[in-house]
């Protein structure tokens, strides 16, 4: 049994076939990084280079399955979605002043915050340039991804607007900011593979809602995990001051019982190690936990049932097993 994290593939044929196309996505990005100028040659390099899960590739790699999956256009879609995503991560790395991506420095720490701006818009153009390519359409598809991205950002950087409910606009900000880019990706692998309409349909909604079950297993572990599963250190979140799910509704159904939780939530002190790790514990005995949970489970059960009803090709397993194991890594 071949395994393309995070996907476990029991069918031999489609394994072989994934793995061959993310080595032709890896020549592609590095293909699509190199730059003229010595300096952003050698950043977009260090970005490309840092790795990743390649989940984004995956996806486009399985929904072409529904189709011809070895139609020309599918590896520069995957290029394009990924070297998105990469750039997306270097101006989040900006705007939350991180240190680490992926183990790693990240460029803005490694150099400097305008050099990792500047290569993050190269990556973007390069996008934009292969996604010419390959018609009207694509560049539609990306302006509109692109645009939903931003908002998503904005709307997490402003936070809610007076009135508006907390849950509501997290849920609003993973939607945009972070299942929008995945949901593409299921899209253009559909697309580009000639699978019919109503089948990209399905596979956009249900890698969607994917994207969004799998932001909220990383909001579960980032509190529930004693290790570092989510690729954070546990907690850290909580210490920054992210009010993901569980802290969401922690603070929505606390009790009396709760008010040394919800003082340490509200303290801003969180940075300190004792008070950060008596609120990390008073949390992952918390009934929220619990709630976030199922609404985890909501979301995997949302996209299954948008496989489901796609044609029975071993790429549907694949996708079936994407929803169990989004679900089952917090387990």
């Amino acid at each position: 049994m071949i395994t393309v994290v995070p996907v476990e593939l029991s069918d031999a044929a489609l394994a072989a076939e994934v793995v061959d196309g993310l080595a032709l996505v890896e020549a592609g990005l590095r293909d699509a990084a190199r730059a003229q100028d010595e300096l952003l040659d050698e950043v977009s390099a260090y970005l490309i280079d840092a790795g990743g899960k390649r989940f984004r590739p995956t996806l486009v790699l399985l929904a072409a399955q529904f189709g011809n999956p070895r139609d020309e256009r599918i590896i520069q879609a995957a290029v394009a979605i990924e070297l998105t995503h990469q750039a997306t991560l270097c101006h989040d790395d900006v705007m939350d002043e991180a240190t680490v991506r992926r183990g790693t420095a990240s460029a803005n720490s490694r150099w400097d915050n305008s050099v990792a701006i500047l290569t993050g818009d190269f990556l973007f153009a390069r996008a934009s340039g292969i996604l010419a390519e390959l018609g009207p359409d694509a560049v539609r598809l990306q302006a509109e991804t692109f645009a939903r991205l931003v908002a998503g950002q904005i709307a997490e950087t402003v936070g809610p607007s007076p009135g508006q409910d907390a849950l509501d606009h997290y849920m609003g900000v993973i939607t945009e900011k972070t299942a929008s880019l995945i949901a593409t990706a299921g899209r253009f692998g559909a697309v580009f593979s000639g699978a019919p309409d109503g089948v990209a349909a399905k596979i956009a909604t249900a890698c969607a809602a994917i994207g969004v079950a799998w932001q909220l297993g990383d909001d579960i572990l980032d509190i529930a995990s004693e290790s570092e599963q989510s690729g954070k250190t546990p907690g850290t979140d909580l210490r920054e001051g992210v009010r993901t799910l569980p802290v969401l509704y922690a603070l929505r159904s606390a009790g009396p019982q709760d008010a040394r939780l919800i003082e340490l939530l509200n303290s801003g002190e969180l940075t300190d190690p004792v008070l950060h790790a008596e609120a990390l514990a008073l949390l992952r005995v918390h009934p929220a936990m619990a709630m976030a949970t199922t609404d985890l489970r909501r979301w995997a059960d949302l996209a299954r049932a948008e496989i489901l009803a796609l044609p029975d090709v071993p790429a549907r397993a694949a996708f079936e097993a994407l929803c169990h194991f989004v679900v089952e890594r917090t387990g």
